[in-house]
């Protein structure tokens, strides 16, 4: 089943035609190959002849030969006529070794325009950020949102949509399976390629069952704001040691693979970013219910589809601190910026104080939210409080 990912799409189609590379960047399986299998379709509608289009694919075996920059340069001059413009799609190019220099040598030419995937966060920095500083247009693709992927959820109502959206996530493979059991199994067999693939091969780490154990305790406290001390002490009373170093490490290793993403606390009063306690936050709740129940975490499954929701619509994001209280998500777009909250339920009086309140203390214009799944408004004082499925489904 392939969605069309109108929004993405579009982003794209707005640069066809400019000499930038597009850089799709995304975890693995999240629907970058179909998204560059949609652009050709465009292309080829748009009359572009077959034969100016050069796909590669390098997690197929066929193309397994050309994982040298060197060799790949050489396969893709031999495809290529003098005189021509040629439509050059690489995906999952992070397998190549020395990549940059082709696609550098390919922009410099200027007969092609490039369509470049990778499964790796990196693939921005070092040579290729070196060679290619405004010449590239990056996209970050997330799993399916609520909104893509709601007609295709089992379910006669949003709720229980939603129910479901919350148990087993957006990626989109899942959608190819009635039961929820071949679904689980689907999840973990990409999590774990993913762990071994992009974590433990790529940064030479060691102690797999350590790795595992440390990204579970990521899943459960999701949302919540993150010390390496608590970690330490949690692996320590189970017998097991782990410096701050490594644990670091490991957390740079997992948002690189664009399992989780890290959020940094914003001082509103200061007006700075502070360095410690930052919060993490899945990239799919999927793999959390391999391991963790997200109905029974509601508040921190939430608040986490809150945030990919806010990251999907370009936002930089930062949890706020106002001198001992909290604000869930600043999220800030040019000039536009947002104050969120998110809350399950408004149900008692202390909870809708302890929501408002941090709120009602910033003195200034920008849109401030309150997002939980009551089905009754309880907006007040300019705050707007909003149901999570509206939210979702419908922009503001």
């Amino acid at each position: 089943m392939y969605i069309q990912r109108e929004s993405y799409l579009e982003m794209i189609k707005s640069v066809t035609g400019k000499h930038i590379i597009k850089v799709l960047t995304g975890m693995r399986r999240v629907g970058k190959s179909v998204i560059l299998e949609q652009i050709q379709k465009q292309l080829l509608s748009d009359g572009v002849p077959q034969e100016q289009i050069i796909s590669i694919n390098f997690e197929l075996m066929e193309f397994e030969s050309i994982r040298n920059y060197q060799l790949l340069e050489k396969y893709i001059s031999k495809h290529m006529v003098t005189g021509r413009k040629y439509y050059i799609f690489l995906d999952e190019v992070q397998e190549v070794k020395g990549f940059e220099k082709v696609v550098n040598s390919l922009h410099a030419k200027g007969n092609a325009e490039l369509f470049i995937t990778g499964s790796n966060s990196n693939l921005l920095s070092g040579e290729l950020a070196t060679y290619l500083t405004g010449r590239f247009y990056s996209i970050e693709i997330l799993p399916l949102s609520f909104k893509e992927i709601y007609q295709y959820i089992p379910g006669s109502t949003r709720e229980e949509k939603f129910l479901v959206f919350i148990r087993g996530g957006g990626m989109p493979g899942i959608l190819q399976f009635e039961e929820n059991s071949i679904a689980k199994n689907y999840l973990l067999d990409m999590y774990q390629s993913i762990l071994l693939r992009d974590i433990v091969q790529r940064h030479s780490i060691r102690n797999v069952d350590l790795l595992k154990r440390f990204m579970q305790y990521i899943f459960a406290n999701t949302s919540q704001l993150f010390s390496a001390v608590s970690i330490t002490k949690y692996l320590k009373n189970e017998g097991r040691n782990l410096s701050k170093e490594t644990i670091y490490q490991y957390l740079d290793a997992a948002k690189e693979a664009f399992l989780i993403h890290g959020v940094p606390r914003f001082d509103i009063k200061g007006k700075n970013v502070l360095k410690t306690n930052k919060k993490y936050f899945m990239n799919d709740l999927g793999f959390r219910s391999l391991f963790f129940d997200n109905e029974l975490d509601i508040g921190q499954t939430l608040e986490n589809i809150v945030y990919l929701h806010l990251r999907k619509q370009g936002y930089e994001i930062f949890v706020g601190k106002l001198n001992d209280k909290e604000i869930d998500f600043i999220a800030v777009r040019g000039k536009e910026k947002l104050y969120i909250q998110v809350a399950y339920l408004l149900a008692e009086l202390t909870t809708i104080e302890r929501e408002f309140s941090p709120l009602e203390a910033i003195n200034d214009n920008y849109t401030k939210m309150v997002i939980s799944m009551d089905p009754v408004s309880r907006s007040r004082n300019g705050i707007i409080h909003m149901n999570i499925i509206d939210y979702l489904i419908d922009e503001l």
